[in-house]
């Protein structure tokens, strides 16, 4: 097993957990920085570790068209090839696949698509797929998904979910008939599609029990449907889900949303949410987000947020925070970055300190109440 569950808050579904990988284990709920094509944009593997990381996330779409699996296999995976010691989940590229609307074609087979750097086309398979991850040597690997957007008609999403079961089942194959390359576990995670229709999310639960799986990812979820909805589905497959695997909400990462998705038994969090918005002049504060830029920060002398305690709070001012941006100075962006990281990985931690404690409720009533989203 890679997952031990802990506690359970007596008054919700907000679980406390372990998960173990041989690279190390990493606490839940716990909220992976997307490190697309390896690298966690702007920052070093150290500066994941003093923002509190555990586990990061890998593409394997973008992997595999760059650098390419021979330079993988050559540096002994990932882990070797960019320094981060820690544990690395893998997206199976679904997603991509899907933001690549003109560039791909989905069939029975798998998904061939146009290569966005050169045009050159290429074919995911159930089955690949799994190699191609094998050879990256992430600790978790995720199965081929069809993702669709929302809301989709029911034939659309019948049709992504018939396709995941199938490659699922594909996908299980290949991953038990082959071996690791490097030496060490791997995990490989189920995912449940079916759009916002209870019924297809059913069927596609049942399916991948069957199957049997070391964890379950909860995909096709905010691309494009209303919070309620998005709720109401994520409460519906946390349900049905089985207590003693992890439960992984997949691409869901603002603030709020993250706790939604606590409060509801998730486990196991990604988004680009934190990093990319940082690389944008926007940081996270305990009362909502910043804009660096704005010139009211001109003169500031306090930190972003005083009650951090992250390099860049410890070490420097709003006020020069704004100037980096101003005069688009890369170390702006860095200090961005690893401000914004350790708040996400602040904000699990506490989660996860309000659960062992069953107060999770109050703690997320209390950071609403002082967080403004907008």
């Amino acid at each position: 097993m890679i997952f031990e569950l802990q506690h359970t808050d007596a008054r919700c579904k907000a679980r406390a957990g372990k998960l173990s990988t041989d690279h190390g284990e990493a606490p839940t709920p716990a909220f992976m920085p997307v490190g697309t094509i390896g690298t966690v944009k702007t920052v070093s593997p150290q500066e994941l570790r003093q923002c509190r990381t555990h586990i990061i996330l890998g593409n394997t779409y973008h992997l595999y068209l760059r650098p390419g699996l021979e330079i993988l296999r050559k540096f002994g995976g990932l882990h070797r090839f960019n320094g981060w010691s820690g544990p690395i989940l893998t997206d199976s590229g679904g997603f991509q696949i899907y933001s690549l609307e003109e560039l791909k074609r989905a069939d029975e087979a798998g998904v061939e698509f146009k290569s966005h750097w050169d045009g050159s086309k290429h074919l995911f398979t159930p089955e690949n797929v799994v190699d191609i991850q094998r050879a990256i040597g992430s600790d978790i690997m995720m199965v081929l998904d069809y993702l669709t957007g929302n809301p989709s008609d029911f034939p659309t999403a019948e049709s992504a979910h018939r396709h995941t079961l199938q490659w699922a089942e594909r996908a299980r194959v290949r991953f038990t008939a082959t071996p690791p390359l490097y030496g060490y576990r791997q995990f490989q995670f189920g995912i449940v599609q079916g759009g916002i229709y209870p019924e297809l999310r059913e069927a596609s639960l049942r399916g991948l029990l069957v199957i049997g799986f070391e964890g379950y990812a909860i995909g096709g979820l905010a691309v494009g449907e209303d919070a309620q909805t998005r709720r109401r589905i994520t409460g519906f497959c946390t349900e049905r889900l089985p207590a003693p695997y992890p439960r992984y909400l997949m691409g869901v990462g603002k603030p709020g949303d993250i706790l939604e998705g606590i409060e509801l038994g998730v486990d196991m969090f990604d988004c680009v949410i934190p990093t990319r918005n940082a690389r944008n002049g926007t940081v996270f504060t305990r009362r909502g987000k910043l804009n660096l830029r704005n010139t009211g920060h001109k003169t500031a002398p306090q930190p972003i947020d005083e009650s951090c305690e992250c390099f860049t709070c410890r070490n420097h001012s709003l006020g020069y925070l704004h100037h980096t941006f101003r005069v688009n100075e890369i170390y702006g962006l860095r200090l961005a970055t690893i401000h914004n990281l350790h708040f996400y990985q602040t904000l699990v931690s506490e989660a996860r300190e309000a659960i062992l404690k069953d107060n999770f409720l109050a703690y997320k009533k209390k950071f609403l109440q002082e967080y403004r989203e907008a």
